[in-house]
């Protein structure tokens, strides 16, 4: 049975329509013999004269236009429900009716026929209706089994969600255990699409059948929306979006169709039972393009057994990275941040076998002695500095808190990485930080240029003056410090992807500061994978081989417009039409376009997909030193032109810097100004 599902099931659309309208019509052909057979008529006439073939000729063009007039055809054959038999039904209904009174209208204006009487019309119709529905049930009941009984919802049935998941079987299996044994009941798992090309198809999980196989999910899944009204929710599997070239597509035709989208991440244990986490599923799924499977093996083997600390880990990228940490067998996970909701919602987030290997601090990466006490008493491996104030707007006003956090924060952090012998530090940079035209964009740039001087200085090991440790010097390991550069994430906190959502699910309108604005977009999922094998990859490199930072492969830039109109289209919406879309004008600090490198750095292919290294003047660390006071000073006297100066002046410098730089040890935050 499971080679006829398939043989059937491989068969293209518009073949397995053709085939079916010619199999109606021979069973058409079929009813019309054993009816006479099964009334025991016997007609006047030879069915095989000339007569008798025109006959069945008329037959089987009347049953074939009178099929088609009844719909019978524009539902999906897999999907034998209520409203398709009752267009089964209306067709056979309509062809013995014009049978019976082409019969009349023969006898009335030729002669009569013997043998033929209302008994077998009424025959004819209980036999067509039989064998032109059977077919279709059979094969559903190999295809579906268990989801034609789900999908089918009694009047006082409690209202459950009806689901497809896509994944892997053995989480379908999980899942499928805790939809069946959950109280009181969410979800039904309807059918299962297998990522895994080799799945049996046809076979049964528990119950419910493995309906489709890569690669041909989108289309089960358009036979499926367009074939059942009793379709509520899309599951997909832990890391789908890194499986399937056809993710976005997915995504895109279940919401098209009002199908809400899902990804399961795990079981939380609530009391005795347990409740399936499903997290809703981003609008970065937009991106029309695949992402690059993730060498899952090699940052697997450098994060698991480690130590990480992540600053900003309960930001939209810090959360990632804290939840890849542990998936990828992190000894432990600490978090550093200032928001109490947000390491809250963290929290909620995590399995329960993972949060003994979770730890969360509200820290400010701006409070030194903290971040000192934390990184001291945790002892890192890694440290992920996620922290930083990233608002473009916002932070043309708040000037002070960008410098503070995005610059001293960045220093701090780095310093007591150096003093308490961290093997690795890195910095998670920005776009903006390329030609920066913004408060955002410039200390962007500070922080990288703090990171890559660090990076050269701390090459090899060095004595440090560690004031924290009775002012003796320590010899040290030396830490490797790096900066890895991207663009925009889809769903991070305040990214065009959540502005645009809330705007559409409010009606609109969706405002747009200039119809000729791009930016480079990327998933979490991609970037923080690449993050990661960023840290990887440093990890092995030496001298001249060496990158103080590395650049992720956006793809090309995306018009914002473009953006907006597929995610109204995604919500099954019409732009313009239902979904107004309103031009502001370019907002203080923002660019019409962004780059990913300036036009004095090197970018050097490296051996791993979507991944660069990134060769650049660096800013010798007496410079930065120098210019900390002086910064210090210009935020003291609320002087923003002159702090920014300060803060150009090192940008600018760049592309006058040669050679190597001092081996100067910097000072600590609280030995400046």
């Amino acid at each position: 049975m499971t080679a006829y599902v398939e043989a059937v099931s491989g068969i293209r659309p518009k073949m397995r329509r053709a085939i079916i309208m010619v199999q109606d019509l021979v069973m058409v052909l079929a009813s019309v013999a054993l009816s006479l057979t099964l009334s025991q008529s016997r007609l006047s006439f030879d069915a095989f004269s000339s007569g008798g073939l025109a006959c069945w000729a008329a037959i089987v063009l009347a049953a074939h236009v009178l099929f088609r007039y009844s719909g019978l055809y524009n539902t999906v054959w897999r999907f034998a429900s209520t409203p398709d038999f009752f267009n089964i039904l209306k067709g056979c209904g309509s062809l013995t009716v014009f049978l019976y009174l082409a019969a009349v209208a023969f006898r009335s204006f030729f002669q009569p026929v013997a043998g033929l009487n209302e008994r077998q019309f009424i025959v004819f119709f209980l036999v067509s209706f039989t064998i032109i529905s059977a077919p279709r049930l059979y094969y559903r009941f190999l295809r579906d089994g268990a989801s034609w009984r789900i999908l089918r919802r009694a009047p006082g049935d409690e209202p459950i969600k009806q689901a497809l998941f896509i994944g892997r079987l053995s989480e379908a299996d999980v899942i499928v255990r805790f939809t069946r044994t959950a109280v009181p009941a969410e979800y039904a798992i309807a059918g299962i699409m297998a990522t895994e090309s080799d799945a049996p198809l046809g076979t049964q999980i528990q119950g419910v059948p493995v309906v489709a196989l890569r690669p041909r999910l989108v289309e089960v899944l358009e036979e499926y929306v367009n074939g059942t009204e009793n379709l509520d929710l899309l599951i997909f599997g832990k890391g789908v979006e890194r499986e399937i070239e056809d993710y976005a597509e997915l995504v895109r035709v279940a919401r098209h169709s009002g199908i809400a989208v899902v990804q399961f991440s795990g079981l939380s244990e609530l009391g005795q039972g347990g409740k399936l986490v499903l997290d809703a599923v981003e609008m970065e799924t937009i991106m029309r393009r695949s992402a690059v499977a993730t060498d899952t093996a090699r940052i697997g083997a450098f994060v698991g057994g480690k130590r990480v600390l992540v600053t900003g880990g309960a930001g939209s990228i810090g959360r990632v990275l804290v939840k890849r940490s542990l998936e990828l067998g992190a000894e432990a996970v600490l978090v550093a941040d200032n928001s109490e909701f947000g390491i809250f919602q963290l929290d909620q987030l995590i399995e329960e076998r993972d949060r003994d290997r979770l730890a969360s601090r509200i820290v400010d990466v701006t409070d030194r002695p903290h971040v000192m006490r934390l990184v001291s008493e945790f002892k890192p491996s890694i440290i992920f500095h996620a922290a930083a104030l990233k608002h473009v707007p916002l932070l043309e006003e708040n000037w002070e808190a960008a410098i503070e956090t995005n610059v001293f924060g960045t220093l701090a952090c780095a310093e007591v990485a150096a003093e308490c012998g961290v093997p690795q530090f890195l910095l998670i940079s920005s776009d903006k930080a390329v030609d920066p035209s913004s408060v955002l964009g410039v200390t962007k740039r500070a922080a990288e240029q703090i990171v890559s001087s660090l990076h050269e200085t701390h090459a090899a090991p060095l004595p440090f003056h560690a004031g924290g440790l009775n002012g003796h010097h320590a010899g040290v390991p030396g830490t490797k410090f790096i900066a890895v550069r991207f663009g925009n994430v889809f769903g991070s906190n305040g990214s065009v992807a959540t502005i645009f959502q809330a705007q559409i699910e409010a009606g609109g309108p969706v405002t747009i500061t200039d119809r000729r604005m791009t930016r480079y977009f990327m998933t979490v999922a991609e970037a923080v994978d690449l993050v990661i094998m960023s840290a990887a990859d440093a990890e092995q490199r030496q001298g001249s081989d060496d990158y103080a930072i590395y650049m992720l492969d956006m793809g090309k830039p995306v018009p914002i417009l473009e953006v907006a109109e597929t995610m109204i289209r995604m919500a099954g919406k019409s732009p313009y039409t239902d979904i107004p879309i309103r031009f502001t004008g370019i907002r203080p600090g923002e660019k019409l376009h962004e780059t990913l490198h300036g036009e004095n750095e090197e970018v050097v292919k490296l051996d791993i997909a979507k991944l660069f290294g990134l060769r650049s003047d660096v800013v010798e660390w007496p410079r930065i030193e120098a210019a900390l006071p002086a910064l210090v000073a210009a935020m003291r006297d609320q002087d923003k032109a002159a702090a920014l100066a300060i803060l150009a002046a090192l940008y600018r410098a760049e592309e006058n810097i040669g050679g190597a730089p001092e081996r100067a040890v910097p000072k600590t935050a609280g030995q400046i100004g």
